[in-house]
Formats: C-alpha cells, structure tokens, sequence
C-alpha cells in the first residue's frame, strides 16, 4: 500500500476536506484507499469511512504505542493509505512533537502533503513553509493552498517555487457548498450531513481540476512491513455494541480485538426494543446521546432492558456517552437509570486531552495498579455518588500535574470518561472481557 500525510500548520486549514477529495478521486479512479486519521479523533474518522467505504483507522501514538500504530497501518490492504494529520503538523501531548503528526510521518517513513490557508501574505508564507520544512527533520513533499482564488494562487505558487524547497501542488477556491458544519466537539457527524457523497464528490472534481494529483501520487510511499501481535483469543463470548447516531465514537481495532474475542452483535439503543438475545458483554461507547436524547429517552423498552441486564451482571464497558446514558439522567430527560445520578451539558470542554489513568481502588473488575494511557473529550459532566476506581493524571506544560478522580464499578459494569484504545493495554480489555 502507498502512503501519504495530509497535514497543516494549524487545525481548520482544510485538511479533512482535502483528505476527503482525495479519497473521493482515487476511488473515481477504481483505486481502493484506506483511510487513517492520526491522533484520538472518531468523528473526522467517521466521514473518512463513509467516503472511502473501508473504515478508518486511528494512528495514535500515544494511545497505541508506536508498536501499535505500526500494527494498525500494516492492517490496511488498499491501493493507497491517505492518512490525515491532527491539528497542527508538530502539535502534540504538549510543548515538544512527541506523539505529533510529525512523529508518526517520521516513524512510518510517510511524506506530509502540507494544506495551507494563507491569510493576506506572500513572503511571509514562504518564511512559515520554510520554518516547517526545518523545524524537526520531517519529509514534506509539498503543498496544496486552500481557500485562495487564481490570481492570488499564481502570485503565491510563484514565491514559494522561488523561496521554499518545496512545490505546490495546487489550489482548492474557495467554495463554501463543500464546506463542512461544526458543533461543540468537531464536525457535524458524517451520518447527519444532508448530501455528503455529492458535497464531497465535488470537493474531489474541484481537487481533479486545480491540483496536480498524479504528482501528489508520486510522493506516496510504501508500507513497510511490520509486527501485528494485538490479539485475543476466541472464547465464544456474545457481545453487543451500541452503534447508532446517537453511539458512534468506536476504534476500529478495538472493535476487531472484540470480534476476535467473541460473537459481536451491532444495535441501536435509540431504535431497537431490548439487547440482543444472550448478551454477556456489553460495550456502550462515546457519542453525542445529549443530541439524540429525545430518541433514547423515547425508548423506554431498550432503557429497561439495558437496567436489567446490568442489574442481574452483565458485564458492561460505558464510555463517555456511554456513562452519561448510563445514569439516571441527562439535562433531565430520564435515561437507563444504573448509576446513581446525573449528567449535565457545559459551555465548555472538561479535563479535555491525553492523561494516564491508574486503578487505584479495589473493585471486581480491574486489577488495583494497572495504567492505562487515555484520552478526554467531553462537553458535559457527571454528577454521582458511585465510588470512583481511578486516579487520572495530566501532565502540564509547566510541570505541574492535574488530577482528578473517574471510573465508576457497580455490579459488573464499568462507567468512564475516558477514551481507552485496546492497543494501548490488551490486560485493560482482557480483565473487563474475562474477569481478573
């Protein structure tokens, strides 16, 4: 498989737009591509998997280990890999590049396409592309320009081309019918957008018409080959996932480690009337149930079938949106009911990025000592006299340390903000599958 990073100098530059004009055109083209989103995100992945048709994969450093990042690309069996970036090309866990988009193109030995939205300036984006070309010895194989018109692209294509050891590859104009809406935790999800695949396909007609494709194409390198040892062993166990518009926020190799493990059955919380027959896990992860709340508070039936079954010890991974629908409510519409109190939305995100969580109470679940690496990203809070099993830690640019306390045990069930991919600790998943 050839492999390229589309990537920038800062978040809301275009790169998911362009990252998905190019899965479009190469798939007009009759090529398979495998799209892989770097960093934590599960809602830029999500529209990658619908444009490419084959679900994205994440390649989070952090999370995953470089070890595991490696094993995830080596997953992708397509034509091409047309990997997106996160934020900025060298922003990562904190002030240095460690678990960068930088970091993983330097680890998979994969060029960085860079996309650009120049603001009023010509010599001084010359100064910015060079500053990124030398910064941390990173393989930039050039640059797209987004948002410009002709005549400003002409006079920009030229500085570079005369300042900057890089081409450009082209420009995308300015086109707000292909431009993509937010809310509070990114974009609007790929399954709620009105028209993506036209909105999309003329996202890669524009891409076709003003960039140089087939050069981009010639920058893409081949995987190398390496080591893929994230595995479970079969046991027959019978595992439903919540998997809806309302619970869509799933690792793509977290749900693989749980089809190997067992018999895994998709259902929508927000539509279906009771658990799939036979259920012995159950896995509830993130979303926006906050936005689909008048669905799952509507379905009384499926609300009462998750309380019992949690109740009589199902065993049950909630996280996030998971927990939040878990409780008794949320902004005061009645939920499932499980754990003791409620969930609230904020203005603002609460203890948002990377942290390393330890079990440092004894419960019946995980073993006391364990660290697992995690991500946060949440709007919302959780207000609940349940026990809390986990202190969190957050190392500070300065230094300092926050901390905080998480993860709720009752009966069998495991409620949490925070993100896990099983990569990054398969005795995590392991205890909670199988017991410790």
């Amino acid at each position: 498989m050839k492999n390229i990073i589309i990537s920038s100098n800062a978040s809301g530059n275009g790169k998911t737009t362009v990252t998905l004009g190019i899965i479009k055109a190469l798939v007009k083209r009759g090529h398979t591509v495998q799209p892989y989103k770097i960093g934590p995100d599960y809602i830029d992945s999500a529209f990658h998997s619908s444009i490419a048709g084959i679900q994205s994969r994440n390649l989070d450093i952090f999370l995953m280990g470089e070890d595991g990042v490696k094993a995830s690309l080596s997953r992708g069996k397509s034509d091409y890999g047309i990997i997106e970036g996160v934020m900025g090309l060298y922003d990562g866990t904190g002030i240095d590049t460690e678990c960068s988009t930088a970091h993983v193109a330097r680890l998979l030995n994969i060029p960085v396409v860079l996309v650009l939205s120049p603001r009023p300036q010509v010599a001084t984006l010359c100064a910015e592309i060079n500053g990124l070309v030398d910064f941390d010895n990173t393989p930039i194989a050039g640059v797209i320009l987004n948002n410009v018109g002709e005549d400003y692209y002409r006079l920009l294509k030229a500085s570079i081309e005369r300042n900057c050891p890089v081409p450009v590859f082209g420009y995308l104009p300015y086109d707000e019918s292909i431009s993509l809406e937010s809310r509070h935790l990114g974009l609007v999800q790929s399954s709620e957008v009105t028209g993506l695949h036209e909105k999309i396909a003329l996202c890669s007609d524009r891409l076709e018409k003003y960039v140089d494709l087939d050069e981009v194409l010639k920058c893409c390198q081949a995987s190398e080959a390496s080591a893929d040892d994230f595995h479970l062993p079969y046991t027959g166990l019978n595992i439903a996932v919540a998997l809806d518009q309302a619970f869509g926020f799933y690792y793509k190799e977290n749900l693989e480690l749980l089809e190997e493990a067992g018999n895994v059955t998709y259902f929508s919380p927000s539509q279906d009337d009771v658990l799939p027959a036979n259920t012995q896990f159950l896995y509830l992860g993130g979303g926006y149930p906050e936005v689909f709340l008048p669905e799952l508070s509507g379905n009384p039936k499926m609300l009462e079938s998750i309380r019992k079954a949690l109740s009589d010890g199902v065993r049950c991974y909630a996280e996030c949106g998971g927990l939040m629908y878990l409780t008794d409510h949320i902004d005061g519409s009645s939920v499932a009911g499980f754990f003791n109190g409620s969930a609230s939305m904020t203005s603002r995100l609460q203890n948002f990025g990377y942290a390393t969580l330890e079990v440092t109470a004894a419960n019946r679940l995980l073993p006391t000592g364990l660290q697992v690496n995690c991500h946060e990203f949440h709007n919302s809070c959780v207000n609940t006299d349940e026990a809390s099993i986990y202190t969190v830690k957050q190392s500070r640019y300065d230094g300092s340390v926050k901390q905080w306390s998480e993860g709720y045990v009752k009966n069998n069930t495991l409620g949490t903000y925070d993100h896990v991919h099983f990569f990054g600790n398969l005795e995590f998943v392991k205890a909670l599958l199988y017991g410790t």
